[in-house]
């Protein structure tokens, strides 16, 4: 026997349709996914502007001095330098000597200060996360080996007080730094998909 069909059209304004056992139907699940995939680009972007206004924060603060990390009076501008507090009290770790020695340098100065500008400034406009991403990774690798979290011990015996032998805050920031670059995270909320369409930088994927 023949079922007949109603053969009329909806008006194309459709409710999900729950199925028996709270199963939804497949237009609410593609529903969902997108406000998904919106909800995870706006953490994403969060992230990202954290993380820019960490690095731009260390700049401002070491560059004039407003009596946090940096003394008042103490300032790039005032005089100070940006390395030698930093990198003259490395206590601990293979490269203590060397650290020493790039103490105070103009040109340790100017790296260290134009990398957390430049940084800062991508992340914060969500562009170049790419490049952003592998000049952060080596800042925070080598901040890494200055305080040598492996250690117990600083070279004077006493207590290092180190944390953890590993994950410390450099390492964090180092990986939410390649996974912001790698997910795009510049697209919501910044300025990556314009940057994106510049000549130079679709001739140069790297720069993305």
């Amino acid at each position: 026997m023949a079922v007949h069909q109603s053969t009329h059209r909806s008006s194309g304004f459709r409710l999900p349709s729950f199925r028996r056992g709270g199963g939804v139907s497949a237009s609410g699940v593609a529903e969902s996914e997108a406000g998904a995939l919106t909800a995870r680009a706006c953490v994403f972007a969060s992230a990202r502007v954290l993380m820019g206004f960490v690095f731009l924060w260390a700049f401002l603060d070491k560059t004039f001095g407003f009596g946090y990390a940096t003394a008042s009076g103490k300032g790039w501008v005032d005089g100070g330098s940006p390395t030698e507090g930093f990198l003259g009290h490395v206590a601990v770790g293979p490269m203590e000597s060397t650290f020493h020695s790039w103490a105070g340098a103009a040109w340790a100065d100017w790296l260290f200060m134009l990398g957390l500008l430049g940084v800062g400034l991508a992340l914060t406009a969500g562009v170049a996360l790419r490049p952003a991403a592998v000049a952060g990774s080596v800042m925070m690798a080598l901040m890494w080996v200055a305080e040598w979290p492996p250690a117990k011990h600083l070279s004077d015996g006493s207590a290092s007080m180190s944390t953890n032998p590993f994950a410390d805050y450099h390492v964090v920031y180092a990986v939410v730094l390649i996974v912001l670059a790698v997910v795009s995270a510049g697209d919501a909320l910044g300025l990556g998909r314009v940057w994106a369409r510049l000549p130079l930088v679709r001739d140069h994927a790297w720069l993305r």
